[in-house]
Protein backbone atom coordinates (compact mmCIF):
# COMPACT_ATOMS: atom_id res chain seq x y z
CA UNK A 1 0.00 0.00 0.00
CA UNK A 2 2.84 2.66 0.82
CA UNK A 3 4.29 1.55 -2.46
CA UNK A 4 1.32 2.15 -4.03
CA UNK A 5 0.47 5.76 -2.51
CA UNK A 6 4.64 6.51 -3.49
CA UNK A 7 3.63 5.36 -7.27
CA UNK A 8 0.66 7.60 -7.08
CA UNK A 9 1.79 10.58 -5.63
CA UNK A 10 4.61 10.63 -8.15
CA UNK A 11 3.22 10.15 -10.99
CA UNK A 12 1.35 13.43 -11.80
CA UNK A 13 4.56 14.98 -10.97
CA UNK A 14 6.60 14.47 -13.96
CA UNK A 15 6.33 10.96 -15.97
CA UNK A 16 2.19 11.72 -16.22
CA UNK A 17 2.29 15.72 -15.75
CA UNK A 18 -1.05 16.85 -16.77
CA UNK A 19 0.87 19.82 -18.62
CA UNK A 20 3.57 17.99 -20.07
CA UNK A 21 2.27 14.78 -21.04
CA UNK A 22 -1.26 15.87 -21.15
CA UNK A 23 -1.41 19.71 -22.60
CA UNK A 24 -4.35 20.06 -19.76
CA UNK A 25 -5.02 23.55 -18.04
CA UNK A 26 -2.71 25.63 -20.20
CA UNK A 27 -5.44 28.44 -20.14
CA UNK A 28 -3.40 29.97 -16.62
CA UNK A 29 -0.03 29.60 -18.09
CA UNK A 30 -1.89 32.60 -19.84
CA UNK A 31 -3.43 34.05 -17.28
CA UNK A 32 -1.19 34.31 -14.27
CA UNK A 33 1.93 33.56 -15.17
CA UNK A 34 3.29 37.14 -15.18
CA UNK A 35 4.47 36.92 -11.53
CA UNK A 36 5.30 34.57 -9.23
CA UNK A 37 3.38 35.61 -5.94
CA UNK A 38 0.37 35.36 -8.24
CA UNK A 39 1.41 32.37 -9.74
CA UNK A 40 2.04 30.35 -6.50
CA UNK A 41 -1.08 31.49 -4.71
CA UNK A 42 -3.08 30.11 -8.01
CA UNK A 43 -0.68 26.76 -7.99
CA UNK A 44 -1.87 25.94 -4.26
CA UNK A 45 -5.17 27.02 -4.70
CA UNK A 46 -5.54 24.35 -7.51
CA UNK A 47 -3.46 22.42 -5.42
CA UNK A 48 -6.64 22.40 -2.98
CA UNK A 49 -9.35 22.15 -4.88
CA UNK A 50 -8.10 19.18 -7.12
CA UNK A 51 -7.26 17.23 -3.61
CA UNK A 52 -10.40 17.73 -1.84
CA UNK A 53 -12.51 17.27 -4.77
CA UNK A 54 -10.87 14.21 -5.76
CA UNK A 55 -11.52 13.05 -2.05
CA UNK A 56 -14.58 14.09 -2.04
CA UNK A 57 -15.92 12.05 -5.63
CA UNK A 58 -14.04 9.42 -4.59
CA UNK A 59 -15.80 8.80 -1.35
CA UNK A 60 -19.38 9.85 -2.64
CA UNK A 61 -18.68 7.65 -6.21
CA UNK A 62 -21.06 4.82 -5.05
CA UNK A 63 -23.97 6.75 -4.11
CA UNK A 64 -23.70 8.92 -7.35
CA UNK A 65 -25.79 7.74 -10.17
CA UNK A 66 -23.71 7.30 -13.03
CA UNK A 67 -26.21 9.17 -15.68
CA UNK A 68 -25.45 12.20 -13.46
CA UNK A 69 -21.80 11.90 -12.46
CA UNK A 70 -20.34 14.95 -14.18
CA UNK A 71 -22.99 17.02 -12.88
CA UNK A 72 -22.15 16.20 -9.35
CA UNK A 73 -18.83 16.44 -10.18
CA UNK A 74 -18.81 19.70 -11.38
CA UNK A 75 -20.75 20.96 -8.36
CA UNK A 76 -18.36 19.51 -5.90
CA UNK A 77 -15.28 21.08 -7.30
CA UNK A 78 -17.67 24.30 -7.77
CA UNK A 79 -18.18 24.09 -3.94
CA UNK A 80 -14.20 24.01 -3.46
CA UNK A 81 -13.50 26.78 -6.09
CA UNK A 82 -16.03 29.30 -3.91
CA UNK A 83 -14.75 28.30 -0.58
CA UNK A 84 -11.25 29.09 -2.10
CA UNK A 85 -12.63 32.83 -3.73
CA UNK A 86 -13.74 33.63 -0.65
CA UNK A 87 -11.11 33.27 1.64
CA UNK A 88 -8.51 34.81 -1.02
CA UNK A 89 -11.39 37.68 -0.78
CA UNK A 90 -10.97 37.51 3.25
CA UNK A 91 -7.10 37.32 3.34
CA UNK A 92 -5.77 38.01 0.54
CA UNK A 93 -7.97 40.66 -1.59
CA UNK A 94 -5.04 42.60 -3.04
CA UNK A 95 -4.27 38.92 -4.92
CA UNK A 96 -7.88 37.93 -5.76
CA UNK A 97 -8.17 41.15 -7.28
CA UNK A 98 -5.31 40.59 -9.49
CA UNK A 99 -6.26 36.84 -10.14
CA UNK A 100 -9.70 38.45 -11.56
CA UNK A 101 -12.04 35.96 -12.87
CA UNK A 102 -9.39 33.03 -13.31
CA UNK A 103 -9.97 31.86 -9.73
CA UNK A 104 -13.44 30.78 -10.83
CA UNK A 105 -11.86 29.41 -13.79
CA UNK A 106 -10.82 26.52 -12.01
CA UNK A 107 -14.35 24.60 -11.91
CA UNK A 108 -13.48 24.05 -15.48
CA UNK A 109 -10.32 23.16 -15.39
CA UNK A 110 -9.54 19.85 -17.47
CA UNK A 111 -7.00 18.29 -14.91
CA UNK A 112 -9.48 18.45 -12.41
CA UNK A 113 -12.22 17.16 -14.08
CA UNK A 114 -9.46 14.90 -15.79
CA UNK A 115 -8.59 13.43 -12.45
CA UNK A 116 -11.96 12.94 -11.13
CA UNK A 117 -13.12 11.48 -13.61
CA UNK A 118 -10.01 9.00 -14.41
CA UNK A 119 -8.84 8.77 -11.07
CA UNK A 120 -11.36 9.37 -8.18
CA UNK A 121 -14.16 7.55 -9.34
CA UNK A 122 -12.36 3.87 -9.42
CA UNK A 123 -10.28 4.28 -6.50
CA UNK A 124 -10.58 4.76 -2.50
CA UNK A 125 -10.70 8.58 -0.71
CA UNK A 126 -6.45 8.33 0.33
CA UNK A 127 -4.85 7.30 -3.00
CA UNK A 128 -7.71 9.54 -4.16
CA UNK A 129 -6.42 12.37 -2.76
CA UNK A 130 -2.92 11.65 -3.38
CA UNK A 131 -3.35 12.01 -6.91
CA UNK A 132 -5.82 15.48 -6.78
CA UNK A 133 -1.98 16.59 -4.49
CA UNK A 134 0.19 14.79 -7.11
CA UNK A 135 -1.72 16.80 -10.07
CA UNK A 136 -2.15 19.87 -8.37
CA UNK A 137 2.02 20.20 -7.82
CA UNK A 138 2.94 18.70 -11.39
CA UNK A 139 0.81 21.42 -12.49
CA UNK A 140 2.20 24.21 -10.27
CA UNK A 141 5.64 23.37 -11.28
CA UNK A 142 5.18 24.05 -14.69
CA UNK A 143 3.69 27.45 -14.19
CA UNK A 144 5.90 28.34 -12.07
CA UNK A 145 8.50 27.83 -14.32
CA UNK A 146 7.28 29.61 -16.94
CA UNK A 147 6.12 32.59 -14.06
CA UNK A 148 9.60 32.73 -13.33
CA UNK A 149 11.24 33.09 -16.84
CA UNK A 150 8.43 35.55 -17.67
CA UNK A 151 8.61 38.13 -14.32
CA UNK A 152 13.08 37.50 -14.62
CA UNK A 153 13.27 38.67 -17.98
CA UNK A 154 9.72 40.98 -18.03
CA UNK A 155 10.27 42.67 -14.86
CA UNK A 156 13.85 42.33 -13.73
CA UNK A 157 12.15 40.56 -10.56
CA UNK A 158 11.56 37.69 -8.38
CA UNK A 159 8.80 37.83 -6.28
CA UNK A 160 8.93 41.31 -6.87
CA UNK A 161 12.54 41.96 -5.50
CA UNK A 162 14.70 43.25 -7.94
CA UNK A 163 17.56 40.79 -8.73
CA UNK A 164 18.83 42.02 -12.43
CA UNK A 165 20.99 45.14 -12.82
CA UNK A 166 20.24 48.62 -13.13
CA UNK A 167 21.53 48.59 -16.98
CA UNK A 168 18.87 45.77 -17.45
CA UNK A 169 16.31 46.67 -20.48
CA UNK A 170 13.02 44.54 -19.62
CA UNK A 171 11.60 41.86 -22.44
CA UNK A 172 8.46 43.66 -23.32
CA UNK A 173 7.51 40.79 -25.36
CA UNK A 174 7.26 38.61 -21.75
CA UNK A 175 4.50 40.77 -20.24
CA UNK A 176 2.47 39.94 -23.12
CA UNK A 177 0.86 36.96 -23.22
CA UNK A 178 1.54 34.83 -25.82
CA UNK A 179 5.35 34.69 -24.32
CA UNK A 180 3.96 32.18 -21.87
CA UNK A 181 3.22 29.65 -25.07
CA UNK A 182 6.39 30.34 -25.89
CA UNK A 183 7.80 29.29 -22.89
CA UNK A 184 5.47 26.67 -22.31
CA UNK A 185 5.81 25.10 -25.69
CA UNK A 186 9.67 24.95 -25.02
CA UNK A 187 9.41 23.44 -21.49
CA UNK A 188 7.21 20.46 -22.98
CA UNK A 189 9.77 20.60 -26.00
CA UNK A 190 12.92 20.01 -23.67
CA UNK A 191 10.86 17.33 -21.40
CA UNK A 192 9.88 15.42 -24.16
CA UNK A 193 13.35 15.05 -25.48
CA UNK A 194 14.22 11.51 -25.56
CA UNK A 195 17.61 12.26 -23.44
CA UNK A 196 15.36 14.13 -20.54
CA UNK A 197 12.11 11.23 -20.88
CA UNK A 198 15.24 8.24 -20.03
CA UNK A 199 16.32 10.45 -16.73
Amino acid sequence: MADSKKTVFLANIWKNNPVIVQILGICSALAVTNNLTNTLIMGVGLIFVTAFSSLTISALRKLIPRNVRMMIQVLIIATYVIILDIVLKAYLPSISKALGPYVGLIITNCIIMGRAEAFAQSHGPILSFLDGVSAGIGYSLILLAVAFIRELLGFGTIFGVRVMPESFTPWVIMIMAPSAFFILGAIIWIARTPIVKKK
